[in-house]
């Protein structure tokens, strides 16, 4: 075990990341996630207050590299900003038909604390959101789109809608019909 408390907290999140997206938050006992990281639990403790802290830490971990995916995706085609926005839904196709594919975190975490508006994961979940919405607006209004910030949250209802049919459906063609609508949107000048 590492004695270097920002190595073993780096441990405890990529534990917690594994158990908690596949898992689920409330399925998840703190006991599986120090057992996953090799520690006891009141290691576990000591970097975490609570459970709470842990959930708000995991999501926040997947912050920068859920958004760096997006605009790895956007930033892999040239040509019009339609073109570049269906490149996003083209890559959700490929990842939601991957065997450990479990939809959003953000949703699926926030859909399980539903009864709870002011937990930490919760205000996470729509922190990671509204980074998503604001640099689509940045790119709809450097590509000289009307209304960036309309469309924006426009392109962000579509790829949740996706994230969320595809739980119930399993069925890569929504994401496809959400890429289409995400097109439209992106499309049109005024």
């Amino acid at each position: 075990m590492p004695r270097n408390g920002d190595e073993t907290r780096e441990r405890i999140i990529k534990a917690a990341r594994k158990l908690l997206y596949r898992d689920g938050v409330r399925a998840t006992s703190v006991d599986a996630i120090a057992e996953q990281a090799g520690i006891t639990k009141r290691s576990l403790y000591y970097h975490f207050r609570s459970k709470d802290d842990l959930i708000e830490a995991y999501l926040t971990s997947r912050d920068a590299p859920n958004l760096d995916w997006f605009k790895d995706r956007f930033d892999a085609v040239d040509g019009p900003i339609s073109d570049r926005i269906s490149a996003i839904f083209d890559g959700l196709v490929d990842v939601a038909t991957h065997p450990k594919w479990r939809g959003c975190g953000y949703l699926r975490t926030a859909g399980e604390l539903a009864n709870m508006p002011g937990h930490p994961a919760i205000k996470a979940s729509s922190a990671h959101k509204k980074r998503l919405e604001a640099w689509l607006a940045t790119e709809f209004e450097a590509a000289g789109l009307a209304s960036p910030e309309g469309r924006a949250r426009q392109v962000v209802v579509l790829i949740d809608g996706a994230f969320s049919v595809m739980l119930v459906h399993h069925d890569t063609d929504y994401i496809r019909a959400a890429g289409e609508a995400a097109r439209i949107v992106c499309s049109h000048a005024d």
